[in-house]
């Protein structure tokens, strides 16, 4: 299927209601309508390439991203959650519309480095996030969770408590097949993994979580299951749109 997730949560009030959203399409009008007010000091575009709804419906997934959706985190006042969304949700246009809009400055971050630098300022800032491609086989859940530990920590250097995170996706079926299989070899700096690793510990034990040893236990139920705004006339939007897919694929 020739759809991904796409996920939102900012410490601003935003995006009152997520029940039209099942498509790219809207989801870009939406994000543009906010953009115009300017509500964050700090926007983080988020580019996870390679993965499904699939890979995010277990409860130890994406930990931290699970605690901002579910807005366990206080500071946080608006989040969307959304299993599919057909079509493509323009990254770069995003950016170049924070940019114009409200004056930010644009900090581009390579994951696949394993570090990065915020400067320590005041000013209204875009940061480009890109991951690389998660890989197929036994190492992608533990990829995902690399990923997930260093926007958490990311966030937890920010100078201002003033943030909205788009955390935006693109499907497997439409990634080369080199790239899902083979993708580029990188590796966290270890120390800056252990210590972010730690940060979303202690976070967790603060919000009354169980930890033992280093493990981190979650309530039961993945992503998906606790916190999605779908109704069943969305579900049913979808097949439709899915089911024309196949329709036009097949005539």
């Amino acid at each position: 299927m020739d759809a991904s997730p796409f996920f939102m949560f900012s410490t601003s009030d935003l995006l009152s209601s997520s029940s039209q959203i099942i498509s790219a399409n809207s989801i870009n009008q939406d994000i543009t309508s906010q953009i115009q007010k300017c509500p964050s000091d700090t926007y983080i575009i988020v580019s996870q390439p390679a993965v499904s709804a699939e890979d995010y419906s277990n409860r130890d997934a994406a930990p931290h991203l699970r605690h901002k959706l579910l807005r366990e985190d206080k500071h946080i006042r608006s989040s969307i959650s959304a299993t599919e969304v057909f079509g493509e949700i323009n990254s770069n246009d995003i950016v170049q519309q924070i940019e114009q809009r409200c004056g930010a400055g644009l900090l581009k971050i390579d994951a696949s480095t394993g570090s990065f630098q915020i400067p320590d300022d005041t000013k209204p800032r875009v940061i480009r996030l890109d991951f690389p491609p998660l890989p197929a086989g036994s190492q992608r859940a533990s990829k995902l969770l690399e990923h997930d530990i260093f926007l958490s920590s990311m966030l937890d250097l920010l100078s201002s408590t003033k943030y909205t995170v788009l955390y935006t996706t693109t499907p497997t079926t439409i990634m080369p097949h080199s790239a899902i299989a083979e993708p580029e070899a990188y590796q966290m700096d270890m120390a800056f993994s252990s210590q972010a690793h730690m940060e979303l510990k202690r976070d967790y034990i603060a919000h009354g979580k169980r930890v033992v040893g280093d493990n981190i236990t979650l309530p039961d139920g993945g992503l998906f299951e606790r916190y999605q705004y779908f109704t069943p006339g969305m579900s049913a939007a979808m097949n439709h749109i899915s089911s024309q897919q196949v329709t036009d694929c097949s005539d």
